[in-house]
């Protein structure tokens, strides 16, 4: 208990800067609420369609919401294996609400984990600034905010999907990982177990981050057997096998029984669309009959309207998961319009689109400011590794970096839509310009990343405002 408190209260140093930061996030989710509130608080009805067809904030998906309205274990089991199970208790906040209210609430409990996520995120990288890194306040305030000044971070803080909520346990790991290296301290199993269910049940591949925390942390020790059996191997094997025992138990039934649906109801469709054909070149048939030349059957035919496709490269291999890797998507491109491109700043044409709709995976900035802006990034972010090329903790923050490199760029993991990941590898920007801060000391490079900072805010606050009141 101790511990907990040590970790989750709020220090006297840092009660300002969390309060500003804490009226950032509840200002975000308003807005939010606020656009979707008419739709989204109705009671009953199909809450899948309702929320899926309605919600459109670029590629995020508003499945939390269902499941806090109607619970089921309806994230992707393979990659959140835990998520559903996580918010049963929402789920059961929500019921009451319902109750109580006579409206759903399902917006304003899931804006509570979202704050609560965003708030302990902003917590914890402050508190790597200040401890591990050893910034001063001001330095330190500065930079966390210019990382919820990103678009990508700024909108993961605000929509109703889990990336917020695995950025707080991420930085939550570096935070932990980062204090053991400075006391000279292993991390514990019992340490690695927690960070491990945790990050992992959010977001599975994430768990490997908390592995290579614990390597970065433990050196040798980290391959003793009885530590890697009851840290690594056996966690792992249990997460896998709860992950499969989850899929036959609570999604395999759900999805046949949704298959057989949406079969039965295109079937269903198809005949409606055969007996309307039928019946149209009946009344041509007979209007030729009686003399009108004017008859065509060709444009009786009923359009279909085609559903967009999503857009994606060709796939390094076949298989369960390599079917979801791309090796024909330029990377260049991919790099600079939407890894530093998107993720950091938005794009006003196709605002907040959905690369699964109509959104193109490419899209250019219209301004060279623009691009200004993220090549100074960049190369603050190059030069903060060069400063921290010495510290272990920068280097552990990278091997996070990279991780989700080799996954998005490397392999192609999601690249269509890689900004969206963003939450989970974009604090290692702010984490090195800090050791560029801390080695050089220089006014300059303060006044440059405040104005930065100030711009981002009004650049991307202005579109998402915009974007969510019109």
């Amino acid at each position: 208990m101790s511990l907990f408190k040590k970790i989750f209260s709020i220090r006297r140093e840092e009660r300002l800067v969390a309060l500003a930061a804490l009226l950032l996030f509840l200002a975000l989710n308003a807005l939010c609420i606020r656009f979707y509130y008419d739709d989204f608080s109705v009671l009953g009805g199909n809450y899948w369609h309702t929320f899926i067809s309605k919600f459109h904030i670029s590629g995020f998906d508003p499945v939390t919401y269902y499941i806090i309205s109607h619970w089921e274990a309806r994230y992707n089991v393979y990659r959140h294996p835990l998520l559903s199970f996580i918010m049963y208790v929402p789920y059961l906040v929500n019921q009451a609400l319902m109750f109580v209210f006579g409206i759903n609430c399902a917006q304003f409990v899931a804006a509570f984990i979202i704050i609560a996520s965003a708030f302990y995120a902003f917590i914890f990288l402050y508190r790597i600034f200040r401890e591990i890194i050893g910034l001063r306040r001001s330095d330190a305030i500065l930079l966390g905010f210019l990382m919820y000044s990103f678009a990508y971070v700024m909108l993961s803080a605000m929509v109703p999907d889990h990336f917020i909520m695995s950025m707080c346990l991420l930085l939550l790991t570096l935070y932990v990982c980062g204090m053991q290296v400075k006391a000279h301290r292993p991390l514990a199993t019992w340490q690695t177990l927690v960070l491990f269910v945790l990050t992992a049940g959010v977001s599975l591949n994430n768990g490997l981050k908390v592995f290579m925390g614990a390597l970065f942390v433990n050196g040798k020790r980290f391959f003793r057997p009885r530590y890697l059996l009851l840290a690594v191997i056996l966690p792992s094997a249990l997460m896998w096998a709860f992950t499969r025992i989850e899929y036959r138990y609570f999604v395999w039934e759900n999805e046949v029984r949704r298959t057989e649906a949406r079969k039965f109801y295109k079937e269903k469709r198809a005949k409606e669309q055969a007996l309307q054909q039928k019946r149209q070149d009946s009344i041509i048939a007979l209007r030729k009959a009686q003399g009108d030349t004017t008859a065509n059957t060709a444009n009786s035919k009923p359009k279909v309207k085609k559903k967009p496709h999503a857009k994606a490269g060709k796939p390094f291999m076949k298989g369960e998961f390599m079917n979801w890797t791309d090796k024909t998507t330029s990377r260049w491109d991919t790099t600079v319009e939407n890894l530093f491109g998107e993720s950091i700043q938005l794009h006003t044409d196709h605002l907040l689109g959905d690369v699964l709709n109509a959104r193109p995976m490419i899209v250019r900035y219209k301004h060279w400011i623009n691009y200004a802006v993220e090549i100074t990034l960049v190369l603050l972010f190059v030069l903060g590794i060069w400063c921290g090329r010495h510290a272990r903790f920068l280097w552990l923050s990278l091997s996070f970096f990279g991780l989700d490199m080799l996954l998005h760029i490397g392999l192609g993991f999601a690249i269509n839509e890689v900004y969206i990941m963003a939450a989970h590898w974009i604090y290692a920007i702010p984490i090195a310009i800090a050791y560029l801060i801390k080695t050089w000391q220089k006014l300059w490079i303060r006044l440059l990343i405040l104005l930065l900072t100030l711009y981002l805010y009004a650049y991307n606050g202005f579109l998402i405002i915009r974007f969510l009141t019109t």
